[in-house]
């Protein structure tokens, strides 16, 4: 199902999140409360360790080293869950810093089923591109803007592409191929907003 140089591709994009992340973690650590940046930062490393575990645990396969299960079974709860931090600190991103508040974030109970995991990464992935396409287009920035609907659109596609038949080896390649130009089109928007001084003005 997965071949060794598949799955180190699946590293790629995994990467190109991580980058665009800590660019925004940068740019946008003045522009939050301490409250509010600290879900930011937790949503966001939430999304790429949740990319790293999934992307680790198709190498290990590939490589005939074991199939160490809870590797890939956590990809969804850590990905959803950091989606929707993320995209509620976006939410506040204008939020002043005497108004940071203490936060706790609980773990959420096990569910058997995927719907709710789903629900929750494209309402906060759909609530952090939109509000970066804002202050996008705020910056005058417009193909920042369209970079961040061309990522939503991509990670939705990952979606649809989840349901399809993955024992073939091309349809992990079109996967493949989807989510690194979805996560390329995000590390540019994010790129974007950092050369036009989004630490600045957002």
């Amino acid at each position: 199902m997965y071949s060794v140089p598949m799955a180190a591709v699946d590293f790629i994009p995994v990467l190109l999140f991580g980058i665009a992340a800590a660019v925004l973690q940068r740019d946008l650590y003045e522009k939050m409360s301490k409250g509010v940046f600290a879900l930011f930062a937790a949503g966001t490393i939430d999304v790429f360790l949740a990319g790293f575990l999934k992307a680790l645990y198709k190498l290990l396969y590939a490589a005939g080293v074991c199939d160490f299960q809870p590797l890939t079974q956590m990809f969804f709860p850590l990905q959803a869950i950091g989606f929707l931090l993320a995209g509620l600190a976006m939410l506040r991103v204008k939020a002043p810093r005497r108004e940071a508040t203490a936060l706790s974030v609980a773990a959420l109970p096990v569910f058997k089923g995927t719907m709710i995991f789903v629900v929750l990464m494209v309402l906060g992935l759909g609530m952090m591109d939109a509000c970066l396409a804002r202050i996008a287009l705020r910056l005058k920035k417009k193909p920042a803007a369209i970079l961040f609907a061309v990522s939503f659109v991509f990670c939705l596609g990952m979606g649809y592409l989840a349901s399809k038949d993955f024992t073939q080896s091309y349809m992990n390649w079109v996967a493949e191929g989807v989510n690194v130009i979805g996560q390329g089109a995000f590390l540019a928007g994010a790129l974007m907003l950092h050369k036009a001084g989004i630490g600045r003005e957002a």
